[in-house]
């Protein structure tokens, strides 16, 4: 056994060094395109979500982000750092020429042969440009909420919210827990021939046939605020907020949601009680919130086993307390970790999965937020009620051998 960390840090080959071989190829030998376009080919070949580009003294250090882990690809060398600066700038419709100041932009899918588009962000330091890629979401994905890694009863919760004919379903958690993905699928189960949707993104992360999206533009004074109060004027049946970044958008979008309007939205809170809390900073009155809340989705995203390298795994004693099972129960049960291959970057862990919590507003629950209840004593409310908790939900994946109990403390505490 202790071995196993020097050979796997010793291993070579594998997806992680295939790509800096190629990349390394194509540096000594072409220009910043072709190397640009292995770069993306690649970043989606790999699932990854975003492409991070840092400057640094001597040259440009070139990172993926897959399962929501950064990994090191491969360091161009200073020469060869601005052609590809430029290159990306260039396809995102960005000034080269402005290295001062941040700026956005964007590749669409027909620049990239229909792939997935591309949103650039970039920014300077001192020691250049950085440039942020982030891989917009397959809108052919994750659209069913079977795909999320919801239970059976989380799920009939949502579509129970769904199903309500007004109100708001809020998806909430901290960035890049998945909040958007949940809150698309609710939108895609929704999107029926009699229904008028309308979506307000910042950006627009994913194209869906039979809906009308609106993409915000700050910069001409058209916020969320601001469409959303056109798009009340338009007849809709469902609006999906992108996000609800202000008093001013909580404002309206509870007011929507009390008019008939299914409302869609997410927020950023770090669990489902909490973003009670967040509701009444925002100056909302606790009546209007019971009013208009249906329900809240709470949730985090937490990395997978990987299936190439799976093995049994045998949990101490302070695991399987935090499980809350037997050392019987252990052997009995499917806990696996990954050793870690070729296939996973030498992590163990390969895909994402979700883990969530669902608060439906509705009977004693309304009473308590009424009078303004704590989050502890709603919490025990709901956990009484028989809401199942992040943690808990967890737990379960980590019995079933979907997860590990060191990637679930990494993702909850």
């Amino acid at each position: 056994m202790s071995d196993k960390p020097a050979e796997t840090e010793n291993k070579k080959e594998g997806r992680q060094q295939a790509l800096q071989a190629e990349l390394r190829e194509l540096v000594d030998v072409v220009g910043p395109g072709p190397l640009v376009d292995l770069l993306m080919e690649r970043a989606f070949q790999l699932q990854a979500t975003d492409i991070h580009l840092d400057p640094l003294e001597d040259g440009l250090r070139l990172r993926l982000r897959v399962d929501g882990m950064l990994h090191d690809i491969i360091q161009l060398p200073k020469e060869a750092a601005s052609s590809v600066v430029s290159r990306l700038k260039l396809a995102a419709n960005m000034d080269i020429t402005e290295r001062r100041l941040a700026q956005d932009g964007h590749i669409n899918n027909q620049t990239l042969q229909n792939r997935r588009d591309i949103r650039v962000g970039s920014g300077p330091t001192i020691h250049g440009e950085r440039l942020v890629l982030r891989l917009m979401p397959d809108h052919k994905r994750f659209t069913e909420f079977s795909e999320l890694g919801l239970s059976e009863h989380q799920s009939a919760e949502i579509v129970k919210y769904c199903h309500a004919p007004y109100g708001m379903i809020l998806s909430v958690g901290p960035v890049g827990s998945g909040k958007s993905t949940t809150i698309y699928s609710c939108l895609d189960y929704l999107n029926q021939p009699e229904m008028s949707l309308t979506t307000i993104e910042d950006p627009v992360e994913r194209r869906i046939e039979g809906v009308n999206q609106i993409q915000i533009d700050p910069k001409i004074g058209f916020s969320f605020a601001e469409a959303l109060r056109g798009v009340l004027r338009q007849d809709p049946n469902v609006i999906m907020v992108g996000e609800i970044r202000d008093s001013e958008t909580a404002h309206i979008a509870v007011r929507a949601g009390l008019t008939g309007i299914r409302v869609l939205s997410t927020l950023h809170s770090n669990d489902a009680v909490a973003a009670i809390d967040v509701f009444r900073e925002f100056g909302i009155p606790s009546m209007f919130i019971t009013d208009s809340l249906q329900g809240i989705i709470s949730q985090r995203l937490i990395r997978r086993v990987c299936e190439k390298c799976r093995a049994p795994y045998q949990l101490d004693a302070g695991a399987c307390e935090y499980l809350g099972i037997s050392a019987d129960q252990v052997a009995n049960s499917n806990i696996t970790q990954g050793t870690g291959c070729d296939h996973c970057f030498q992590t163990g862990y390969l895909g994402r999965t979700g883990i969530y919590e669902t608060l439906g507003i509705r009977g004693e629950l309304r009473e308590a937020i009424l009078r303004g209840a704590p989050q502890s004593e709603i919490l025990k409310m709901a956990a009484d009620s028989g809401m199942t908790t992040m943690e808990e939900s967890g737990k379960t994946k980590v019995l079933q051998g979907i997860t590990t109990v060191q990637e679930l403390h990494r993702v909850l505490v």
